[in-house]
């Protein structure tokens, strides 16, 4: 109700005062400033170098399930589910150590995993209350029962993947979090919106990190439009966003600061720069870098919106 009542009155101010179309688009965006998430404590890369390790481990198609567990557990972690789902060619691993179970979840690997990235309409769920990327949310359905019954709800639970991954990892959050399934932490890695401005806001207190890298435009995805503005369903980021900038180097941004970032490539095709800068093995180079030594900077946009210089 906040969300839509903050746009209402966009509309409503733009129709007094016959504001110009895209600076119109501006206002509205920047009424939507203090869709902020709670604050983090300071930031443990070393953490988050292990969940982008688990990450990648999901990757490993070759290894069988006591390599896996070999692997698992050179990382202080013991395997207890693996599986990969039919039609929709999830596929993802339950570990667990003294702490927390953490569930991993993979990412984009194979044209199943397409169908599912391309889906980007939005659907309501009943169970939730919102509305949510239709591709992920089914894929997430397919997790939530296929874990199910290995979940220990006496024991903290981390979710964690990249692109794709992490796409299903924040909706499994969503479900789980709805059942009254304690979650620890959602770690992403590279990862794309998954539901609109309604939608983050009701799930604004879920402790989500979402690790990114400057190049990366996956996470940007899908971009803002007017045409979504008007409809009041913009697709929208929940949680803190972390960019890694390499050089020892990140920065810190959430809601409009975010969310405007997509601008930067919006009239760009993407590169093999972009590819690579999605690539899990990226991801863990810069993290291993941080947890040596870390500067936080201030994130420069350098861009302007509609002739509007925005940092």
């Amino acid at each position: 109700m906040l969300i839509s009542s903050k746009l209402a009155r966009c509309f409503s101010y733009r129709r007094l005062t016959m504001l110009p179309r895209h600076l119109f688009i501006i206002f509205c965006l920047f009424n939507l400033l203090f869709l902020l998430p709670k604050a983090y404590a300071q930031i443990n890369f070393k953490q988050l170098s292990q969940f982008a390790k688990l990450s990648s481990d999901t990757y490993i198609e070759t290894l069988t399930k006591s390599e896996l567990g070999d692997t698992l557990k050179q990382q202080g972690q013991q395997l207890i589910h693996q599986a990969v789902l039919p039609n929709s060619d999830v596929l993802y691993f339950l570990s667990q150590n003294k702490q927390a179970q953490t569930l991993a979840i993979r990412g984009t690997a194979n044209l199943n995993n397409v169908i599912l990235d391309l889906t980007v309409s939005l659907q309501f769920d009943q169970a939730l209350g919102v509305q949510l990327h239709t591709g992920f949310a089914q894929a997430a359905q397919q997790v939530l029962q296929d874990v199910r019954p290995y979940l220990d709800k006496d024991i903290p639970l981390a979710i964690t993947g990249h692109s794709l991954g992490g796409a299903i990892a924040v909706v499994l959050a969503m479900y789980l979090e709805a059942e009254g399934h304690p979650i620890e932490s959602v770690v992403t890695f590279g990862q794309p919106k998954v539901t609109n401005l309604s939608g983050a806001k009701k799930f604004a207190d879920m402790p989500l990190l979402r690790i990114v890298t400057e190049q990366d435009i996956v996470p940007l995805v899908p971009p803002i439009s007017p045409l979504q503005i008007q409809n009041l369903d913009i697709f929208w980021h929940m949680g803190k966003e972390i960019i890694l900038l390499g050089k020892h180097q990140f920065s810190v941004t959430s809601g409009i600061k975010s969310a405007l970032r997509a601008t930067k490539f919006s009239n760009q095709l993407p590169s093999e720069a972009n590819l690579r800068a999605h690539q899990i093995s990226r991801y863990i180079i810069l993290l291993d870098a941080l947890s040596t030594k870390e500067e936080e900077v201030p994130y420069r946009m350098e861009i302007n919106l509609f002739g509007i210089s925005i940092d």
